[in-house]
């Protein structure tokens, strides 16, 4: 009996799919996340965990070291694929199963360099493929389904349907997106008004979001390697095996002398901006520094499209627009960051569902399909009280200071916390649902981009992203996550064909 070409079979037949996602890949994105949940193939957040990986959107070079540490830390079986435009998904990830089913090519990712080089390329063509190391350990496979969180759901009611599973609440574990305890030092387990129960449960039924802790040391690398002497990272200290910096001694804000850790978040997290890199500096679980590097920008033959400010560079371009084609991308946009946010605070039934609505929009569904859903969304999430606990008090930006960085959009109505700014973006969805088919001429002046005001010479990206590092630094680690996802910044509008072209005059 062929075992091993068995195992390889079951494995293609519903392989776990890690998306590393680059900036001007949000189309490339939204495409394999639909056909993912179509196929019923679940999405793992970490390389441990993935059987095939799927890099989405164009080909830029400074992303290329992140992308191979990435591909090294998944286990054999293990197949990679890469689909540059949405309409390339489909054959990507139907050749990527034909990879991971195959026991020749899977003999050769495994086995050691000196063995597999040399012909591999000839033999494969243009199929991506890569030295690799011997299969790591712990890889888990369960049958759980790390992508569709909300199968489960689906068997209270459908999609749609008013109950929630019994896991589908934020969960409190601290990988998940915050530490934080109740008085007694006990997790919340209080019920919502609408009934459901967040009771901090695992849920192993989507994404693998209860594995945000092992970011940092898998697909968050970043550049390892060429950080290893990086601002305060030198100093004679010792890179471990993985790539990251041990720890090194030095006086935290209180005057003690505790290690320090430095940490890279980015630029391939699950439910993160596409190619942004933060690197902390941590003493404990608390974030001492953080800095943002520049995003990785295409070379001159490449072509980034920021898929969300798309209306508004084509009715500045001097195409007609309609409000009604920008109010619903911009409600999408806010959907999909209230999904990455929802993701990060472990409630993934409630990210899926977030997902499909945001997709419903984009596909062009008409107001009276998607307003019952969309209410009963905002309700869900809006009114959840542990939800609110979990973020109360984290990542506070006044409207002043929002201001004074050049911050508008919701991140400035909202004046306040993350609490405050998911529920800004709640109510903007409500506040465009009606204008959904308005067919008078859109104004860029009048109506902002989904994060602030558009200006290609200042897109409002860049100043939620110089808003991260006084927001984080002070920050526990579990929290810093979820700060950046209540901002969610988007590296796609600072290299963007269009946006550099008037930047560079």
């Amino acid at each position: 009996m062929d075992l091993t070409g068995l195992i390889l079979r079951v494995t293609a037949e519903r392989p776990h799919v890690l998306l590393a996602t680059v900036p001007g890949g949000a189309a490339v994105r939204l495409a394999a996340e639909r056909l993912l949940r179509a196929r019923d193939w679940p999405q793992a957040s970490t390389p441990a965990k993935a059987d095939l990986l799927l890099v989405a959107g164009p080909d830029l070079p400074e992303l290329r070291t992140a992308l191979e540490r990435l591909w090294r830390d998944m286990p054999a079986p293990r197949a990679r694929v890469h689909a540059r435009t949405p309409d390339e998904v489909e054959a990507a990830l139907d050749s990527g199963r034909a990879l991971l089913g195959s026991p020749a090519v899977q003999r050769e990712s495994a086995a050691p360099p000196g063995e597999a080089g040399g012909h591999r390329e000839r033999e494969h063509g243009a199929q991506e493929r890569h030295e690799g190391d011997d299969q790591a350990p712990g890889h888990d496979r369960d049958g759980g389904g790390e992508g569709e969180a909300d199968r489960a759901g689906d068997a209270h009611g459908g999609p749609d349907g008013e109950h929630a599973p019994h896991d589908a609440g934020p969960d409190t574990e601290a990988e998940h997106g915050d530490a934080r305890q109740a008085p007694d030092g006990q997790t919340p387990d209080s019920q919502d008004p609408d009934g459901q129960a967040p009771d901090g449960q695992d849920a192993d039924g989507h994404g693998d979001h209860g594995d945000h802790g092992d970011h940092g040391d898998h697909e968050g690398h970043g550049d390892h390697d060429d950080h290893g002497g990086h601002g305060g990272h030198g100093g004679g200290q010792t890179d471990m095996p993985g790539g990251l910096p041990m720890a090194e001694p030095g006086a935290d804000r209180d005057g003690l002398t505790l290690d320090r850790l430095h940490l890279p978040l980015g630029p391939f997290l699950a439910d993160w901006p596409a190619g942004l890199t933060v690197r902390l500096v941590l003493q404990g679980d608390v974030v001492q520094r953080a800095d943002v590097d520049e995003p990785a920008r295409p070379s001159d033959d490449a072509a980034v499209e920021a898929f969300w400010v798309q209306p508004w560079l084509r009715a500045a371009s001097g195409e007609p627009v309609t409000v009604g084609e920008a109010v619903r991308r911009r409600a999408a946009a806010h959907l999909d960051s209230l999904g990455r946010l929802l993701a990060v605070a472990g409630w993934p039934a409630e990210a899926v569902r977030a997902g499909r609505l945001r997709d419903d929009l984009l596909s062009g569904a008409p107001r009276a399909a998607v307003a019952p859903r969309l209410e009963r969304f905002n309700r869900r999430v809006g009114r959840s009280r542990t939800l609110a606990w979990l973020t109360r008090g984290i990542g506070v930006v006044t409207a002043q200071k929002a201001r004074e960085a050049g911050a508008g959009g919701p991140a400035a109505r909202a004046d306040g916390d993350v609490t405050a700014r998911y529920r800004q973006w709640l109510a903007d969805i409500r506040h465009d649902l009606p204008r959904l088919e308005d067919p008078a001429p859109l104004d860029v002046a009048v109506e902002d981009s989904p994060r602030g005001p558009w200006s290609a010479e200042a897109p409002p990206s860049a100043a939620l992203i110089a808003l991260l590092p006084p927001l984080l630094e002070g920050a526990e680690l579990a929290a810093a996550r979820l700060v950046v996802a209540s901002l969610d910044p988007d590296p796609e509008e600072l290299v963007a064909r269009g946006v550099v072209e008037v930047a560079r005059g």
